[in-house]
């Protein structure tokens, strides 16, 4: 057994078993104990009191896009894994666009990795691409350690990672099942967006109307019927119409194998408060009405809704002009998800525990990692360490995202992050990141 090397010592611990007053021992960069508050340090033994700040687990965001290669304009895995550090992020899935190449062959994950090797401050994990004509190559994928593969059905917005047609779907979804593999979905109907309104001009009310909730719902209707065809196991990205929760209880009465995540603005922001013209609040699908958001939060209680994760999907500040056709979509939060959730949550009545099974301990299972998303023993020494009832105004030109663009911008939120620790070393400070010490992570098999 490794000598302990650290001890974080804490009156408010989330562990599985709920939050408690502990002492979390550190040896070889994984947990060695949980043990009482008061327990027997060995001498010699670095102590870091915490008092009655809290100490959860490091957060799990398995949807990000860092863009690198190739739009390091819009983000880059230095300026990325920075800001997750300084938000309480420990370990990040890169989505496999809008990078150039994007990561849909073997030969350009081996790409992403060269660049996210040499500057990533935490833990990094990839998932690869589903697009047309790549259905050779998603195996070889899997094998080199992909967490799983992302598709569209409809335009992606960029032109190297197009969209799968029906056809194409089930092509791309009978052969991930086979191998038993992870397909996560874009679910939107092409069609009904089709036969919306388009989008034009500065008024939110009219994007809105160009991603009606049917699009979602239809979608994750036919993602239902195809998974419990071919026994697959699928994902739905980005939960915005609550109006697909009832699908997604029946399939799951039924068996069929899927899972769903939802995203900090949809659970924080609402269609109400967007001002004209204000396209920092532009994501695809849409931020929905507050009686939308309501139904999301009650889908997420009763476990419907398995995580939170941010979607942080950056561009540069040009990219956002006022109208909302022709504004680049997505919403930047990498660093601020953690207290943007935990301030409604709190509102709602939800715990510390609540949020960190949402946003690492359920992340963490989605894509296999056991070693990560608790605090117990035999999982990585990764924490956050939050004041929860300290609040800060959100200013935009201090975050770490390479363009400070964000529909947070003046909101107070609850929920300072003092530091983050990833395997037992500390590798942010009341928001400044030490040196990058993160490593990439593969897909491990499934026990």
């Amino acid at each position: 057994m490794l000598d302990v090397e650290l001890v974080l010592r804490s009156r408010n611990v989330v562990t599985p078993d709920g939050m408690r007053a502990a002492s979390v021992s550190v040896a070889g960069g994984r947990i060695a104990a949980v043990e009482p508050y008061d327990s027997e340090v060995p001498a010699g033994t670095r102590v870091e009191e915490l008092g009655d700040d809290v100490l959860l687990p490091g957060l799990v965001d398995t949807h990000v896009h860092v863009n690198d290669p190739g739009r390091t304009e819009w983000e880059g895995f230095a300026s990325a894994t920075r800001a997750a550090a300084a938000g309480g992020v420990t370990t990040l899935v890169d989505m496999p666009l809008n990078s150039v190449p994007p990561t849909t062959t073997a030969e350009a994950l081996e790409t992403k990795r060269a660049v996210a090797r040499r500057s990533a401050h935490v833990d990094v994990g990839f998932w690869g691409g589903a697009v047309p004509g790549n259905a050779a190559d998603l195996k070889p994928l899997h094998d080199a350690g992909v967490l799983g593969f992302k598709c569209f059905l409809l335009p992606s917005g960029v032109e190297e990672f197009p969209q799968l047609s029906p056809a194409e779907l089930e092509t791309a979804l009978a052969e991930i099942a086979g191998f038993g593999g992870l397909l996560i979905v874009h679910a939107e109907d092409p069609q009904l967006i089709d036969g919306a309104p388009p989008p034009t001009g500065p008024h939110y009310a009219d994007f809105l109307a160009s991603r009606p909730r049917d699009a979602e719902n239809h979608a994750i209707a036919g993602l239902i019927a195809l998974a419990r065809r071919l026994d697959a196991r699928v994902h739905v990205l980005h939960l915005s119409s609550a109006e697909a929760l009832p699908l997604i209880a029946d399939a799951r009465r039924e068996g069929v194998r899927i899972t769903v995540e939802s995203c900090p603005h949809f659970l924080t922001l609402t269609a109400e408060e967007v001002p004209d013209g204000a396209t920092e609040f532009k994501c695809c699908p849409p931020i929905r009405e507050a009686a939308n958001q309501d139904a999301l939060w009650q889908g997420l209680a009763a476990g419907l809704i398995d995580c939170v994760v941010s979607d942080h999907s950056p561009c540069t500040a040009d990219l956002k002009v006022d109208d909302f056709g022709r504004a680049w979509g997505g919403i930047s939060s990498l660093q601020l998800g953690l207290p943007a959730v935990w301030t409604a949550a709190r509102r709602r009545g939800h715990t510390l525990q609540d949020v960190a099974h949402w946003m690492s301990t359920a992340p963490a299972a989605l894509v296999g990692l056991g070693h990560k998303g608790a605090i117990e023993a035999g999982r990585d020494a990764d924490f956050a360490v939050l004041a929860p009832d300290e609040t800060f105004t959100v200013d935009p030109t201090a975050l770490h995202h390479r363009n400070q663009v964000t529909a947070y911008a003046g909101k107070t939120l609850h929920g300072v992050v003092r530091s983050t620790w990833l395997r037992g070393r500390k590798i942010a400070d009341h928001g400044a990141p030490a040196e990058p010490t993160g490593r990439l992570l593969e897909r491990q098999p499934r026990a």
